[in-house]
């Protein structure tokens, strides 16, 4: 048997693979708990988003950065390039199914479970497949029962994942379920390492005679390092996006214009449209051209003659995000106001 390395540069690659897999794992649950608050088709884009992350960033990325550590004296591995990006293109499958089961399958064990035992399945398959990629003179075996605890550990890995897309809310909750959700893929992926053993040429015919590949530093690492850059970027615009609850409340309050849309209308429409955004109902008035409030207005009666202004206003939110989320009402930079001024 060949005396191998999964650890040749120290603690170096797997601390870059765990904080791969945390930022990955917390991308994707943010994005979850989006998609919770949208129906239909904005909900689907949320959860293909979050399969994307977690896929990528939080398994396969950490995956590979773990093999950059991996190699054996004396030899060479390189790896087959069209293998190495069906593994990825594994990983987003089975996450994106898992997270549409339970996305659209309800809250109960039944889409749990079976989300949960989908994507540990997928990431046990996108490990194995990713570790045939590799090419070198010798030949892998596998040790059954590390395999099977390491498909074990994927698998409640997956369930846990599903299960704080489905419950968490707050930031710093999901933060702490990337951590865990971190340290389930990284042990996955060095107890998978751990069921390897290598054997010469000589004894088994070796890989020599696959289709060679690429280096691990001439397309491994160009690629981890695209998808580190775009996982960063992804998680500054989602962190600045709406939250869920900004969501929902932006919901209810296009539900409340659409039930009352024909309050909005006349000289009470001010009124109407303070009513519906939440604000207080204390209305509005205008005595002389002077805007004042109710309590203000003057106990005279006002002057003969005097100019009395009908405000109607009408509104409509502006903008919406790339995903469907509307922005949110209360910010008065989204809001357009339209105001026809008449004399009475």
């Amino acid at each position: 048997m060949v005396a191998v390395h999964n650890f040749s540069y120290g603690l170096l690659t797997p601390a870059l693979g765990y904080v791969m897999s945390v930022l990955g794992c917390f991308l994707g649950l943010r994005c979850t708990t989006r998609a919770r608050a949208l129906p239909g088709a904005s909900r689907l884009r949320w959860l293909l988003l979050a399969a994307v992350s977690i896929g990528t960033a939080g398994v396969w990325g950490m995956h590979f950065i773990g093999m950059l550590g991996f190699s054996i004296p004396g030899q060479t591995v390189r790896y087959n390039v069209p293998i190495t990006i069906v593994s990825m293109l594994v990983a987003v499958a089975v996450v994106s199914i898992g997270l549409l089961i339970v996305g659209f399958g309800g809250d109960g064990p039944g889409p749990l479970l079976a989300g949960g035992l989908v994507i540990g399945l997928g990431v046990a398959s996108m490990h194995y497949l990713g570790m045939s990629a590799m090419r070198m003179p010798d030949t892998m075996r596998y040790g059954k029962g590390l395999v099977l605890l390491s498909v074990l550990i994927a698998v409640v890995a997956g369930t846990a994942a599903l299960w704080a897309a489905l419950r968490l809310h707050r930031l710093w909750s999901t933060l702490a379920a990337s951590m865990i959700m971190g340290v389930a893929v990284s042990g996955m992926h060095y107890t998978g390492m751990a069921a390897m053993h290598v054997y010469g040429a000589a004894a088994s015919g070796g890989m020599a005679s696959m289709p060679g590949g690429a280096s691990a530093l001439s397309f491994l690492l160009p690629l981890i390092l695209g998808i580190s850059i775009l996982t960063f970027v992804l998680t500054a615009v989602i962190s600045l996006s709406p939250s869920e609850a900004e969501i929902r409340e932006d919901t209810e309050l296009m539900a409340r214009i659409a039930g009352n849309h024909g309050s909005l209308s006349g000289p009470d429409s001010h009124r109407s449209l303070i009513t519906l955004a939440g604000y207080s109902t204390m209305s509005t008035q205008w005595w002389n051209g002077r805007q004042v409030k109710a309590q203000d207005r003057p106990n005279s009666p006002a002057p003969h003659g005097a100019g009395q202004l009908h405000v109607s206003i009408t509104f409509e939110i502006s903008s919406s995000d790339a995903f469907g989320a509307r922005a949110s009402a209360r910010n008065v930079s989204n809001i357009k106001l339209h105001a026809l001024m008449t004399s009475g």
